[in-house]
């Protein structure tokens, strides 16, 4: 058995800023004496900037320098973090005082270890400081980024859930005909099926099996005028929720999709039959959109009955279509046709106009 996990790096970022007024008058206040900031949260910690107006003892600061350095308040804690200090200036780039690259622990766990909760930089001259231009109004600002980096999370790696393949259960339910227990006859061909898979996909067929048509113990129903082909592509719809592959259609895919549209009509397959409008808008022709438009018409399909209209309205194609076979079926067939065709073309070029 081959498992995996991973380990993930989550951090936190915040910034805060510093602003020390007078900076002259603090110049005397003592070594390793400081200013602190207001404490500020990052990461769930609170920290403080601690401003060192004449340095302090442990990096041998006599009075002529300055330090800053950052301080952990949160107490009984333990931190990793990236941090930068910097200077910053009231007219140009600031000017970095201290920075960690690695990530630098910070602890409050044991008050007797140096640096416990803090960490310092080297000092700073008050004249390089002066001379900088970053003392302004007698003012400086610090700024501070920190980067606090949490506890590693470790999780296993999540199970793989592939995608369904219900449609593919039942397609093989199909095809192995293990439960059928009702079979449809047409044309003179046999298809087992299984009533309840039936029923639930179309009213039609459920009223036929389970209601006061059927009375739930017909186990054999002839279909009449239908081709076997379309029924099994309808049977194949009913079980997968798509439609057969064109290799396995018998006969032309354009004529296949109008019969199919007829069926589902038949059957009350909605999603079927929009699935063959669909089709049948994006495969007009010259040829054949006379007969489609009929059958959009007589099994109420709206949105192929506009494509077609729109069809023969577009580029003049009038004449080409008034010429094919399908011309006189639809003008016998379906004459209203005719007067929202042409209300339509009338409309069109008035508002070309």
């Amino acid at each position: 058995m081959r498992t995996s996990s991973w380990c993930t790096a989550e951090t936190v970022h915040g910034t805060h800023t510093f602003e020390v007024d007078g900076f002259s008058l603090h110049k005397g206040l003592g070594v390793d004496r400081f200013i602190g900031s207001a404490a500020f949260t990052v990461g769930g910690f609170d920290w403080c900037i601690r401003f060192y107006p004449d340095g302090r003892f442990l990096i041998g600061d006599g009075g002529d320098s300055f330090c800053i350095c950052l301080e952990l308040l949160s107490e009984k804690a333990e931190v990793r973090a990236l941090y930068h200090l910097r200077l910053v200036h009231h007219a140009g780039a600031p000017w970095s005082v201290g920075w960690r690259d690695a990530p630098t622990l910070f602890t409050t766990m044991d008050a007797s270890r140096y640096g416990s909760g803090w960490e310092s930089y080297k000092s700073i001259s008050r004249r390089d400081m002066e001379a900088s231009g970053h003392i302004h109004d007698d003012r400086i600002v610090i700024e501070c980024d920190i980067t606090v980096i949490k506890e590693p999370q470790v999780a296993e790696a999540a199970a793989v859930v592939p995608p369904s393949d219900l449609s593919v259960s039942f397609g093989k339910l199909l095809e192995s005909e293990e439960g059928a227990d009702v079979k449809f006859i047409v044309q003179g061909e046999v298809f087992p099926a299984h009533k309840i898979v039936v029923a639930t996909q179309s009213p039609v067929f459920k009223a036929q099996l389970y209601g006061p048509v059927g009375e739930g113990n017909r186990e054999c129903i002839t279909i009449e005028d239908m081709q076997a082909p379309v029924f099994k592509a309808l049977l194949h719809f009913i079980y997968t929720d798509s439609l057969p592959a064109v290799e396995d259609i018998d006969s032309n895919e354009k004529e296949m999709m109008k019969y199919l549209l007829v069926a589902a009509d038949r059957y009350a397959m909605e999603r079927l039959k929009l699935i063959c409008e669909g089709i049948l808008c994006g495969s007009l022709d010259v040829e054949t959109v006379a007969t489609t438009l009929c059958l959009a018409d007589q099994h109420n399909c709206t949105k192929l009955k506009d494509a077609c209209i729109d069809y023969i309205n577009s580029l003049d194609r009038i004449n080409e279509v008034v010429a094919s076979q399908g011309y006189l079926h639809l003008k016998t067939a379906c004459p209203s046709v005719f007067v929202n065709m042409w209300e339509k073309e009338k409309v069109t070029k008035s508002q070309k106009n």
